[in-house]
């Protein structure tokens, strides 16, 4: 690292992925399984950062279910750098927590940077995205700033935040980075479709740079219950005490986004564009459909993790490795077989199969879960 300070990855890896349902799975969920490349979604996510941070300096932050596998899946990372979060509570108590054990651990020593990155996301270009992280952290070393990376559009998509560009900031190894002008929760169609054209809009990739210290204070002052209630669990960080105080101190946190909570709120916010087809190659995965817009070579293909045949049909998404796969006459649909489930969408419903889950979570079908 350039960086004269040194830095973290932290890895959040706690969602459930219930879009991906039938075969995201509480025990298993997405970033634990293989949508696509080699590996599960958690394993890609630290071979891609493993040329920046050693195993020593990697954290992932999951919920109490999944700390075994994640140990499993990731055998090189410290133990104690698999942080449990008894209860989900969102973006910003996760990093919160994973903030206040980098402090702890570099308590007497000096500053220390944190990078922060989705489990679940798919990056085609590893080496373009290794240099832009690069100059992200430099970025965050070199001031009270907090760096986020933006995707630049392909699409007018209603299902992500946006991100306004604003003044030049710097440039860091040649990496234009840019002035936050402001943040955009999930638009309307047409305004996405204004964003789109205006070019000066980013995706919000979720994908955050920063000293520790420097979000410790934001942390206190836009969400001060939180930070207090995290103090209070850091303070016995090493202890017997430690699990017992986060089980009792942590489901009463606020649940809400460090992107609600304090990105949208804060002044010093830099971006730094990426591009997500022609750049890094990225994808955040988010549904099925992302999935089939993600693995198609060209418009209307059919695409299939098995055998099959599809007459008179284009545009589908058939997921069922191990059962022949005939198609006629039908178009834009995702079909998903697990052993015991079978789902069928239209490709533009994709983003509401987790509604399926909360059905199933309502009629008691724990075992669909």
């Amino acid at each position: 690292m350039k960086s004269k300070l040194l830095a973290d990855a932290v890895i959040l890896a706690g969602g459930r992925g219930t879009r991906f349902w039938p075969r995201s799975r509480a025990q298993s969920p997405k970033q634990l399984i293989n949508i696509v490349g080699d590996g599960s979604m958690l394993r890609q996510t630290y071979q891609r950062l493993r040329p920046l941070f050693p195993p020593s300096r990697m954290w992932v932050v999951t919920t109490e279910e999944l700390v075994p596998a994640v140990r499993r899946q990731l055998p090189h990372v410290p133990a104690r750098h698999i942080l449990a979060e008894p209860v989900g509570r969102n973006t910003a108590a996760a990093i919160g927590l994973a903030a206040f054990h980098l402090q702890s651990r570099r308590a007497g020593r000096g500053e220390s940077l944190m990078a922060v990155f989705p489990a679940d996301h798919v990056i085609r270009r590893p080496e373009q995205f290794r240099r832009i992280v690069r100059a992200a952290l430099a970025a965050a070393a070199s001031d009270h700033h907090l760096v986020i990376l933006g995707i630049e559009p392909t699409r007018p998509e209603t299902g992500y935040g946006y991100i306004e560009r604003g003044r030049l900031a710097t440039r860091i190894h040649g990496q234009a980075i840019f002035h936050a002008r402001r943040f955009t929760e999930k638009p309307e169609l047409l305004r996405a479709l204004g964003y789109l054209r205006a070019g000066r809009y980013f995706w919000n990739s979720g994908t955050f740079f920063w000293k520790v210290t420097t979000f410790l204070g934001h942390l206190r002052r836009y969400l001060p219950a939180t930070f207090a209630g995290l103090s209070e669990i850091a303070g016995s960080i090493g202890s017997r005490g430690y699990t017992r105080l986060l089980r009792r101190l942590y489901p009463g946190l606020q649940s809400i986004s460090v992107d609600y909570a304090i990105m949208e709120r804060a002044r010093d916010v830099w971006v730094i564009p990426c591009a997500a087809r022609g750049g890094i190659g990225w994808s955040d995965l988010g549904s099925w459909a992302a999935v089939y817009e993600f693995l198609a070579r060209r418009a209307g293909e059919n695409v299939s993790a098995g055998r099959y045949v599809a007459l008179d049909s284009k545009g589908n998404f058939l997921w069922s490795p191990q059962k022949f796969v005939a198609a006629i006459g039908v178009r834009d649909l995702i079909v998903v077989e697990t052993p015991d489930a079978l789902l069928i969408c239209p490709r533009q419903r994709a983003q509401d199969v987790g509604k399926i889950v909360k059905w199933l979570e309502q009629n008691s079908q724990s075992r669909l879960l």
